[in-house]
């Protein structure tokens, strides 16, 4: 089947200063800024050894923003603690808050570490950070506010009065989701998403996607290393099975994991039901007269019917059990930029 489509490599220049080979920092500086005080400040974050710029809000000028947190302007709850919508006055933006709870699952290493990351990353792909508070117990990050919210919430149980996204938006969300790794992955040194699915991708006008959430995010593998060794984390249904069982992390680590994202678009099916989408798919991709039953039946039939195929091979491609026999993550760029166009 892998040679139905041909995923060409393309030429990936990467510009690396000599700055920017520096030991990354393991300690993030913040600024503890008095409650009294309602002007923000600049601190540094240094990741790398690149020194990055975040706003240092106070706890009482993001309550005021999101109106003490009001069930009104919740976006969304998890292990975390919740998202909320919020508006800065002094900046006149529209803004998403995280708030963590002071039980959260998501402890102080994932919450400095998505500061660090998000501070030193700049990608049309990846969500902005706007700044972050960490006054005393209570911690939060402000990112830019995403309209549209999660492509989860665009795929699973939808309303009755919310239409599913056509075939051609989907192509296009998968592209850029991938261009956004395609960034990380050629990072000096990389950089491994490491929760990579649906509810971690946020969409803005136009359904224009970008990667969320780096509290998992590691430093991926440099020189002649193949892997790093880590705590085995993510969600259930998109972690590869090589690193669940031996906890190695690869940049092909993540190519099966958006192998389940893009098959999760396709089939508008959710990762984890009395079987892994993936176990389910599998053995339907196989064979050419199946097709049509893994397409979301809420596309009533509106797909091209070549490009069904060719996106079920880039899938099969990325969610190969033998990791080294997954394409690279500029290889699936070029595949799907020509079933985007």
């Amino acid at each position: 089947m892998g040679g139905c489509l041909s995923l060409k490599k393309k030429k990936v220049e990467v510009v690396v200063k000599e700055n920017e080979k520096k030991e990354s920092s393991k300690e993030v500086q913040v600024g503890n800024s008095g409650s009294g005080s309602d002007k923000s400040t600049s601190v540094i974050v240094p990741v790398d050894g690149r020194p990055a710029i975040g706003e240092n809000f106070t706890y009482q000028e993001l309550a005021d923003a999101t109106t003490n947190f009001s069930p009104d302007t919740l976006l969304g709850q998890g292990g975390f603690g919740s998202v909320h919508s919020g508006f800065l006055k002094r900046t006149q933006q529209v803004v998403a808050v995280k708030k963590l709870d002071k039980d959260s699952a998501q402890g102080d290493e994932e919450y400095f570490m998505e500061i660090r990351m998000l501070s030193n990353l700049d990608h049309p792909n990846l969500v902005k950070l706007i700044g972050f508070c960490a006054e005393g117990d209570e911690k939060l990050i402000v990112y830019e506010f995403m309209p549209l919210g999660s492509l989860n919430n665009h795929l699973h149980d939808l309303p009755s009065d919310k239409q599913p996204l056509d075939w051609n938006t989907r192509m296009k969300i998968a592209e850029g989701v991938a261009k956004g790794l395609e960034y990380l992955h050629k990072e000096m040194p990389p950089v491994i998403h490491r929760d990579l699915k649906s509810s971690n991708i946020l969409l803005g006008p136009g359904y224009h996607p970008k990667l969320s959430d780096f509290g998992l995010a590691r430093l991926g593998p440099e020189g002649d290393k193949t892997h790093v060794s880590t705590r085995v984390m993510g969600t259930h249904g998109y972690c590869a099975p090589e690193y669940m069982l031996t906890g190695r992390l690869t940049l092909k680590s993540e190519i099966y994991s958006f192998g389940v994202v893009l098959l999760e678009l396709i089939t508008g099916r959710k990762p984890v039901g009395d079987h892994t989408l993936v176990e389910w798919a599998r053995p339907k991709i196989k064979e050419r007269k199946d097709f049509h039953t893994l397409v979301d039946p809420q596309l009533h039939g509106n797909y091209p019917k070549k490009g069904l195929h060719q996106a079920l091979v880039v899938s099969e491609l990325c969610l190969r059990e033998q990791h080294e026999n997954r394409p690279e993550i500029d290889e699936v760029v070029n595949a799907l930029s020509f079933l985007a166009s």
